[in-house]
């Protein structure tokens, strides 16, 4: 199975991908976590980045789909693969539907955790509140920085995914176990 999990920052994708690794033996791809490990083995991709990152620049989506490419073939992916993080435009949802379908390859859920944004920013107050150790992100004006940036950039690609048929929704706002199960279902 390989699936897109979308939702604005905080909504539990990267909770939801770990389970799924746990119980489906699927891959949790991290568009950022392959970049850095491109870099760390200076693989020629690697080398490439690298010099793009130095510069200051974004890496084009043409190679963030190659290393996907790259990616998706090792063995840690023949169960399947969960992208969280990515796409986030429509132009790289429509680069990774054309590498997929050339690959022989397709998604088989994009998976939307519905989420309502006050609660978001409540629940990251409190954790902020109660924790000893937060991120430097972790906090209600980084939050809506995030959100506007996701509501901007990422959400047009929703209705991309509703017009292919692809797009499942579950609310993120249940408990994480009920979210799985959600998903479960999704994936059969």
């Amino acid at each position: 199975m390989n699936i897109i999990l979308l939702g604005p920052p905080g909504a539990g994708k990267g909770t939801q991908a770990k389970l799924l690794e746990d119980t489906r033996e699927m891959k949790q791809l991290s568009t950022g976590d392959m970049l850095r490990a491109e870099i760390a083995a200076q693989t020629p991709l690697g080398v490439k980045v690298k010099a793009i990152m130095d510069g200051g620049s974004l890496v084009s989506d043409d190679i963030v789909i190659e290393m996907i490419s790259n990616r998706i073939e090792q063995p840690d992916c023949a169960k399947g693969f969960i992208l969280d993080g990515f796409p986030r435009t429509v132009a790289q949802a429509e680069a990774l539907d054309a590498m997929l379908a050339r690959k022989d390859k397709k998604l088989d859920a994009v998976i939307q955790l519905v989420v309502d944004e006050n609660a978001l920013l409540a629940r990251i107050e409190k954790r902020a509140a109660e924790s000893a150790t937060v991120r430097a992100d972790d906090n209600a004006e980084a939050l809506k920085k995030r959100l506007a940036v996701y509501n901007e950039q990422t959400a047009p690609i929703i209705p991309y995914y509703e017009g292919k048929g692809r797009l499942k929704k579950v609310d993120g706002m249940a408990a994480v176990n009920i979210v799985s199960e959600e998903i479960a279902k999704i994936l059969g």
